[in-house]
């Protein structure tokens, strides 16, 4: 890694290099409205976490760009993010407490100050705690930031002293960690900067022109040096067109592709035998199961051809080294999970982990040192405290779902789950509620916002220190406090520490600074972190962790899988269903805990013309509901120029499924069932095959007649209480 050099200007850090600075700025030549350079790091929900660089004048924030130095980030950021620091001003923005004065909803609100503001949460918290204990308050956070200190797991520490309800969220990626953890363990698997070394690339299930842009600039490189791209997705979607071969199963039937791929290489002797003799557990198992599975059985169910079966597996194990990228899209149906299952357990089938370049990409943020029992603190928990899933809101505020202490009061940040979470009719339902007590920490008056008793101003990337997680590389990013908040907004961290005074918390988390919280917060003596310290990180903005460099690394090239066995365990014996630790403030209580399958397998949705033909009748349309290309998750889509770079909320319907409804293009259709509807313009496409819908996540129910996430499921997945939001029927009327 080439070193950035560092220049001190009072507590804060001008960055030298010809990106920015192009030999111009030195420390004598710095003048009033002369700009300043400073270290940044994206906190949104992406896995790419950009190393930024903010351009400071007059102590306001001018400009964002992607830190040229960092060998992920390359100078570039998204559609998103090009223009950040104007969300930072954004004339809508936050910027003062406020108290609800008008009926919820309707975003009437007037300013109070925040002693009244704090003195009022906690006076109606105790009044809560005293007729009906803690457990009837509960947090609800997600990666709207995705800082250490300010992010999904920066209140953990707080409700876990008050003794709140735990909240367990489940939104995105959690079947795939339970998945990934069982079959590999808590490893990074192959770095993502190694696909440059990949001859044959897979990605199932990710749109990574949208989603994780900057890891697919690697696989076009590689690309352009001869490896093979093919993208496994339902619908043809940006990263699709760009593939060498699309392959498009039916939703919910990527296992049984999988277990078809199994059957080839196992049965035409493709497999490398003495890997999986001496680097897995269960071939036998698995062996038998695949002659089940043949490409013709698959065929069937997938709509994917017996041939092309055969061809996509033959390359896959003949093509070494061979690499795959999973997204979260792929445990979004019932049997999700058993289908990472099956597809993390290829490369250790055909020996592609003996390569660099060779294996499997999940969440790389499992070899990250950071001390999650430090930062959200579950020996704080009382024994016996009652588990909230944030997929299931509605249905616990609206009593639906009976817990054993009824929720009173609920305190978000970070997440906007009227838009970002499921079945939210019934979370507008239940935030109605005169009883429920509604804290929001938002920058904007967001659809659940506006449900909020009271209304706190929080911070935004640039005006707040921290460390920002990273679930897509291997690279620790430092952002720097470089702004002033503008009015009264205060960062996440700051809010708990007051909030915790006021309740006499003594414990040493909650009067550690930010910079002390990042202290305590990583394992800065772990083996990944030699040479780094946070001295390192404020220096330089970015770090790469220890753990080979992308042209030597092959984590398990002789076994060595952080699993019970130390190998890739095809096959299971007692496992028991759980949802990982940091999205259940590491607690243990209460697991899921239903019996895992040996053997993985295709499992099939419960949402289709076979299972369930009476709803299929009524409702014959499979939805489809993506990331966006211009919003992350919702953020953004209250920003003017995103909605129009973005377009107007629509739905890309089949030629054939038009015609049958008489649907014009452009025409405002209704998209429903029996859980909700949304209005959207219809858009007519090849882009989608007959059967399935497409509508994509994030924008503001304010704004919309509905979202996408009216019509979603809050029914668990196979493992990790994931999401089924894809295995999902409507129909689409025109209006």
């Amino acid at each position: 890694m080439r070193n950035v050099s560092s220049y001190k200007v009072g507590v804060m850090h001008i960055i030298n290099s010809d990106f920015i600075f192009k030999g111009r700025y030195f420390m004598d030549d710095i003048k009033e409205g002369a700009s300043q350079f400073f270290h940044g790091g994206c906190p949104h929900d992406c896995p790419d976490t950009c190393s930024m660089v903010y351009e400071v004048a007059d102590g306001k924030l001018k400009g964002v760009k992607g830190n040229s130095e960092h060998p992920m980030t390359r100078g570039g950021l998204c559609v998103k993010l090009k223009d950040y620091e104007k969300r930072h001003y954004h004339p809508d923005r936050l910027l003062y407490p406020m108290k609800r004065v008008g009926p919820k909803g309707e975003k009437q609100f007037e300013r109070i100050s925040w002693d009244e503001a704090l003195d009022t949460i906690v006076d109606r918290w105790q009044d809560i705690i005293k007729e009906d204990g803690p457990q009837a308050i509960m947090p609800n956070s997600y990666l709207g930031n995705q800082g250490l200190v300010h992010g999904l797991n920066g209140g953990d520490a707080f409700f876990a002293r008050l003794g709140a309800t735990v909240t367990e969220r489940t939104f995105c990626g959690e079947g795939s960690a339970t998945a990934w953890l069982l079959t590999l363990g808590p490893t990074a698997g192959v770095d993502p900067e190694s696909f440059i070394h990949a001859k044959y690339i897979i990605v199932w299930a990710c749109n990574s022109v949208s989603t994780n842009l900057h890891h697919w600039h690697i696989i076009k490189e590689a690309q352009k040096k001869g490896a093979k791209v093919v993208v496994i997705d339902p619908y043809a979607s940006r990263t699709a067109k760009e593939a060498d071969w699309h392959i498009a199963p039916k939703p919910g039937t990527d296992g049984a592709l999988a277990m078809a791929m199994m059957h080839v290489i196992i049965g035409e002797g493709l497999v490398d035998q003495d890997y999986v003799d001496n680097y897995t557990v269960g071939f036998s198992e698995l062996a038998d199961k695949a002659k089940e599975r043949t490409p013709e059985w698959a065929a069937e169910i997938t709509g994917v051809s017996a041939e092309d079966i055969r061809t996509f597996a033959r390359e896959y194990a003949a093509s070494q080294p061979s690499a795959i990228r999973i997204g979260v899209a792929l445990e979004k149906s019932w049997g999700g999970s058993q289908a990472i299952r099956a597809v993390a357990s290829l490369p250790a089938l055909t020996g592609a982990w003996r390569h660099v370049g060779g294996g499997i990409l999940q969440f790389p943020v499992w070899e990250h040192p950071y001390k999650f029992d430090v930062i959200c603190r579950p020996d704080l928990i009382p024994e016996g405290t009652q588990v909230v899933n944030n997929l299931q809101l509605g249905r616990v505020l609206t009593g639906e779902q009976e817990l054993k202490v009824p929720i009173k009061s609920m305190m978000c940040w970070n997440t906007n789950p009227v838009t970002q979470s499921t079945e939210t009719d019934k979370i507008i339902q239940g935030l109605s509620r005169e009883d429920l007590f509604l804290v929001s920490a938002d920058h904007f008056i967001s659809d659940t916002a506006a449900y909020a008793d009271i209304l706190l101003p929080a911070s935004m990337g640039a005006e707040m220190e921290d460390m920002i997680l990273s679930w897509g590389h291997l690279y620790l990013t430092y952002n720097t406090k470089c702004v002033e908040s503008p009015g009264e907004a205060i960062p996440n961290n700051e809010i708990f520490r007051r909030l915790a005074k006021r309740l006499g918390f003594e414990e040493d988390n909650f009067k550690w600074s930010d910079e002390e919280c990042l202290e305590h917060y990583v394992d800065w003596d772990a083996p990944a972190c030699d040479g780094i310290d946070l001295a390192y990180m404020k220096k330089h903005g970015y770090a790469r962790l220890n753990v080979g460099t992308k042209d030597n690394r092959a984590p398990h090239k002789e076994g060595n899988f952080p699993t019970p066995s130390g190998k890739c365990e095809f096959r299971l014996v007692g496992a028991k269903n759980f949802v990982a630790g940091p999205f259940r403030q590491m607690y243990d209580g209460f697991q899921p805990g239903q019996d895992i399958p040996e053997l993985p397998d295709y499992v099939p949705s419960k949402e289709t013309a076979s299972a369930n033909p009476a709803l299929f009748k009524k409702y014959p349309l499979n939805i489809l509901a993506p990331k966006s290309h211009g919003f992350i998750n919702s953020c953004y889509a209250n920003i003017e120029n995103k909605l129009k770079g973005q377009g107007e909320q629509s739905v890309l319907i089949s030629q054939a499924d038009a015609m049958d409804r008489g649907i014009q293009e452009g025409e405002m259709v209704r998209v429903f069932n029996d859980r909700g509807g949304f209005d959207a313009v219809a858009k007519i496409t090849p882009d989608v095959g007959a059967g399935i819908v497409v509508a994509t996540l994030g924008y503001w129910r304010q704004l919309n007649n509905g979202t996408v996430n009216s019509v979603s499921s809050s029914a668990f997945g196979d493992m990790g209480n994931a999401q089924t939001s894809h295995d999902c029927l409507v129909e689409v009327r025109t209006m």
